[in-house]
């Protein structure tokens, strides 16, 4: 378990005192902190008390993960690969009485990747394949900003398949020579039917077949915490099903904008798209 705070968080307000009685959250570990675009930062809350209420925390509008480890409330906040690196403000309310924390995002520079793909089509969209892929960008990021409140979100999350990581996260992307948004994700290279597995309990968000991203999956683990699996040859799942974790959801292909057969993975954080590793226990990390 990791419980470390980032020495650039800046607390700026004492707690109030708590009054309903709350149990603590069983699955005690947090992901590892890095306060950068693209990253998590783990905002410190308070102690917890046996008369402790789960205290609610918002990013501007998104409400936020809150967690607890070692008698402590943590909000696990998502930063958007887009987010202006200083200082930024964090609202956390305990029963009637809200406050403000400020806490710093780093800057961070990614690697840039140059890919070069054969489909030309997937590249310079016709206007057909422009109006889809906004259409479904639409519908996307409406999932990604999806919030389920439940007592207890698993933070260990399981790698979804077993093979060699490929595309790490925040890679700043060109395709033919044209720059396209970084890689929100990881990709783990796999051959086409390999067996994609949940990264940990939750429910079924929704599944499509899209024009970046081919057959895909969307798991809600609760909490603002939602996966996201892509270029699956086959989906084994239905919307609103609830999975367990390492349950089979599908299997790994090639659909979409992809050059070979692999598994995009990414996690969604209170409507971020964050580096996965952070959530990988460091014995399973690669």
């Amino acid at each position: 378990m990791h419980t470390f705070i980032p020495v650039t968080l800046r607390i700026c307000f004492r707690l109030g005192l708590f009054v309903l009685v709350f149990p603590l959250v069983a699955h005690a570990s947090l992901p590892r902190s890095s306060s950068v675009p693209g990253g998590v930062a783990v905002v410190p809350l308070g102690s917890v008390s046996t008369r402790a209420a789960m205290p609610q925390s918002w990013l501007g509008d998104q409400p936020v993960l809150v967690t607890s480890d070692h008698g402590q409330w943590y909000a696990v906040v998502g930063l958007s690969l887009d987010m202006t690196p200083g200082s930024h403000e964090l609202r956390a309310k305990f029963g009637d009485v809200t406050n403000t924390q400020d806490f710093v995002v780093n800057p961070k520079d990614y690697p840039e990747q140059h890919i070069t793909l054969e489909d030309k089509d997937k590249v310079q969209l016709s206007e057909e394949n422009l109006a889809r892929a906004e259409r479904e960008i639409a519908i996307i990021m409406e999932l990604k900003h999806h919030w389920r409140a439940v007592p207890d979100t698993d933070l260990a999350l399981a790698l979804p398949a077993k093979g060699r990581l490929s595309g790490n996260f925040g890679l700043r992307r060109t395709f033919n020579g044209e720059p396209r948004l970084p890689h929100a994700g990881i990709d783990v290279a796999l051959a086409r039917g390999t067996p994609v597995r949940a990264s940990a309990q939750g429910r079924v968000l929704a599944v499509g077949d899209y024009f970046f991203n081919g057959k895909t999956i969307f798991i809600d683990h609760g909490n603002g915490l939602i996966t996201m699996y892509c270029h699956l040859d086959r989906i084994g799942v239905n919307a609103g099903a609830t999975v367990r974790k390492g349950q089979r959801i599908g299997l790994s292909g090639n659909t979409g904008r992809a050059t070979g057969p692999h598994l995009h993975w990414s996690v969604i954080l209170n409507g971020a798209m964050v580096d996965p590793e952070l959530f990988i226990p460091a014995k399973l990390n690669r």
